[in-house]
């Protein structure tokens, strides 16, 4: 599915670049980045989710001593 994006002068450029010296398309290398980086994008945005569940009182937490009870891990 085609999609657009702007890029500044410079990623432009270096894009470019690298493309020209590998005999690559430039479309390989953004769907290269993109299918990289998605992983890492999706965990850091689940992980931010959480943390506002959290501070907004919406996800059950338990204290440190409450799980060590539970592993019986003593104190």
């Amino acid at each position: 599915m085609p999609t657009s994006i702007r890029l500044d002068k410079e990623t432009e450029e270096r894009l470019a670049q690298l493309s020209a010296n590998t005999g690559r398309s430039r479309a390989f290398y953004l769907r290269e980045a993109i299918e990289s980086s998605l992983p890492r994008l999706e965990w850091e945005y689940d992980l931010l989710q959480r943390v506002h569940a959290v501070r907004s009182g919406k996800a059950e937490t338990r204290s440190l001593s409450e799980v060590r009870a539970d592993l019986d891990l003593g104190d």
